[in-house]
Order: structure tokens, then sequence, then C-alpha cells
């Protein structure tokens, strides 16, 4: 039978208000993970004294995260719906873990947002939803969590509601893409069935709201667009380089060029899990093997797109930020390592044109000296060498990227303008 729909959700919100609990709960609830599973989880935790974590456990496969009672990465976890199969890419709302909430967020197609019905809108909400909308996400469910706490009480439920709206409304989302639900993960409320506690509440279960969700659109009429983890030569066929194909269709016979090198040739076979394949879409994963290319002429972090619409390589380019953490402040001359698709490429702040209010995106000043961490900002980069990335405008697969330094993610954006090389 054909394989149901995939969507990545995203699950994002404040460390303490129950995104573990609420995953371990869908798992559990949607078959993906088995009964007895949880009991040996919940056994472990209540000899712990933490027995509220035993569904949160569900996602923390290891000791040290089990004993420090923080999910701390990105646990990539199947389950199914009626209509779609989900990936939960679990991201983290720990500070020191925000790279993962960047790289997770932006392959999310929708998020569920958890928010503590007792504590509601917390900073790292206000971070969460702004990110989230920084990374392309649209479509958002909204789990107003932890009922059980605050007795189903449906005014604490409207006012963390009101609050919410409020918050998502400041950073672009329309009404009509909220759907709110209140939820006890701990207790099971609202998530797989309707519960019996919050009789108020006429809308759909998370499961069902998840069946709600619209498939994106598959970036197939967009330029090709394929970033190279890796090139092989095999003796006897030449030199094959392997990618996801992000945006558009590769197809035998197309003439292709990769950027920056500017190698170019002549697709000669398409292979995805070892069988050839006449063409590749967006999200396959392919080894294609170029008519014309030496072993040297392709790397890692190179593009590959077809000749008539050649990757864009950026002499300079525009983008806006967030600046997550960073010891000091970030001011121009700053050069730290961009990654983008594949590539890592060191890159240089030329100039810092305007601090945004990261609540609302309004202008808060023109030119400032510097930036730090809560900033978002508009600021001009030159990479430092020849780097391939795109308006996110244009091609949004291919225009986001974290910028890292000292081990930590400093930073995250999107590309609004570029001067491309000549």
């Amino acid at each position: 039978m054909a394989e149901k729909p995939h969507l990545n959700l995203a699950v994002i919100g404040h460390i303490d208000h129950g995104k573990s609990t609420l995953v371990g709960r869908l798992m559990y609830d949607t078959g993906a993970v088995s009964a007895h599973v949880i009991e040996k989880f919940r056994e472990e935790a209540k000899a712990k004294g933490k027995e509220s974590f035993a569904f949160a456990w569900v996602m923390d496969s290891l000791k040290e995260e089990r004993e420090r009672g923080i999910t701390i990465d990105i646990a990539h976890q199947r389950f199914d719906t009626a209509k779609y199969y989900f990936t939960v890419v679990d991201c983290p709302g720990h500070r020191d873990f925000v790279k993962n909430m960047i790289t997770g967020a932006s392959q999310a197609d929708a998020a569920i947002l958890v928010v503590s019905g007792k504590d509601s809108v917390q900073a790292q909400t206000k971070e969460h939803v702004f990110l989230s909308r920084t990374l392309g996400i649209t479509q958002l469910i909204i789990a107003i969590n932890k009922m059980d706490e605050i007795n189903y009480d449906e005014a604490k439920y409207n006012k963390a509601k009101e609050d919410v709206s409020a918050l998502l409304k400041i950073v672009g989302f329309k009404p009509a893409d909220m759907h709110f639900i209140p939820t006890s993960a701990f207790e099971g409320d609202n998530i797989a069935s309707k519960s019996e506690n919050t009789k108020w509440y006429k809308g759909p279960t998370i499961l069902e709201s998840l069946d709600e969700l619209k498939q994106p659109e598959m970036p197939t009429t967009l330029p090709l667009r394929i970033p190279v983890q890796d090139a092989y030569t095999i003796s006897g066929i030449g030199t094959v380089p392997v990618g996801r194909v992000e945006t558009g269709i590769m197809k035998k016979g197309d003439k292709i060029i990769f950027n920056p090198s500017g190698a170019s040739g002549e697709v000669k076979s398409i292979e995805m899990h070892h069988e050839e394949q006449d063409q590749a879409i967006p999200g396959d994963n392919i080894g294609w093997n170029v008519r014309g290319i030496g072993k040297n002429d392709v790397r890692r972090g190179d593009v590959c797109g077809h000749s008539a619409n050649p990757p864009t390589v950026a002499e300079e380019f525009t983008a806006q930020i967030v600046v997550l953490q960073h010891p000091s402040a970030i001011s121009v001359g700053y050069t730290p390592v961009f990654h983008c698709h594949t590539a890592q490429t060191a890159c240089t702040f030329m100039s810092i044109d305007k601090k945004l209010d990261p609540k609302t995106g309004e202008v808060k000043e023109e030119n400032p000296t510097f930036i730090k961490a809560g900033d978002a900002a508009i600021v001009t980069i030159k990479p430092t060498r020849p780097l391939v990335i795109e308006n996110v405008k244009e091609i949004p697969q291919m225009g986001r990227f974290a910028i890292r330094d000292m081990g930590q993610t400093v930073a995250a954006g999107m590309v609004i303008s570029i001067k491309a090389r000549p």
C-alpha cells in the first residue's frame, strides 16, 4: 500500500511546560511506544521520585539526561495518525540547546507550542514563537497544558489563550493559523481522546488537529538545488556526489553546474536506495553520476543546480538575524562561522543596519554600534570565501542559516537580499 504523506512536527515551548511529556503521550497513544516500555520508565521514575517524568522519558533515551531531568538532544521519533505519519523534531527549550531548535524548527512543517496553563507566557515562549516564525513555520497547534494543575478551570484556560494569541499576532500569525487545545499530557486529557474534565471545550483533540494540518506544497516548481553532502570517486563509474534534493526536479540527461566551484557536466544516472531512478524530487536523498567532472571538482558545501539557472554565489548579503546567546556583543568586523545547508563558511559582519524589536519586528535603532543576546537585527554580511545562499523569499529552503562560534549557536537568520558574484 502507498505510504501515508509525511510531515515534520516541531514541539516547542518553555522547558518546564511539559513538551516531552506531551510527545511521550502522543507516542504512547498512537501505539508508537508499547505499554511495557512506559511501565518500565514509570518504575524507574518512581524510584527516583520523579513520577511525572515517565512519558517524558520516552523521548529521553540517554541515561545522563534522565539523571539531569532535562531533554537535551533532538529525538527523531515517528508516530502515525489516520492521515499522516509524523516525525517529531523535539526541540529542547533549554538555552544551550537552542541550536537544535534552529536546525529542528527549520525543517518543520508545523509545530505544537506547549504553554502551561498555570504559568502562561514566559520569556522562552516568546523566543520560541519568534524563532519558529523566522524559520518559516506557519501552522501552529497550541496546547494549553497542565490543565490538571489548575483544576480544568475554563477562565484560566481563556486567560492563557488570550496571552498567547496576543503574542502570536505580534509576530504575524493569523487567527486562522492558530488552534488552541486545553490539555494535560500527564493525565492524557484531549491528546488522543476527548476529556470528560473539559466538557466546556468543544474543539478537536491534539490527534484530530494534527490530521487537519495542510500538507506543504512540494517545492518542485522552484529551481533545482541539491547541497552536496559528500562526493565519492568510484572506479569504473567516476565522480558521484551525494545529497538531498531541497527544491526542483533533476532528470537523467540534465545539464548541471556545481557552485561555487563552477564545475559543470551532464547527469548520467541517479540512484536512490541503491536503485536507479529516472528523476529525483525534493526530499530524495540521492547519489548522482555526472559526466564531465573530476574528483576534485566537487566537495561538501557545493550546491548543484541546472546550468540554465545556477545556484547563487553571494559576494555579500543582507539578512535578518536573531541573536540567541553571545558572551559579549556582536559588532562590525565579527567573523563567526555560518552554517547554511551543507556549507560551513566564515563570514564577516560588514555593517549592522537596524536593530529590531524581536517581539514586533519594528525598527528600534538605525545603525547601532553593537547587538547582543535577545536582539533581532538587519545586518550586511560578507563571506570570506565563495558561498552559495539564496534569498529566503525566492528559495526558502536555501535562505536560512545558523551562526556558530565558541562551540555554540550564537544566532539564526534568513537572507533578505543578495549581491551576487559577477
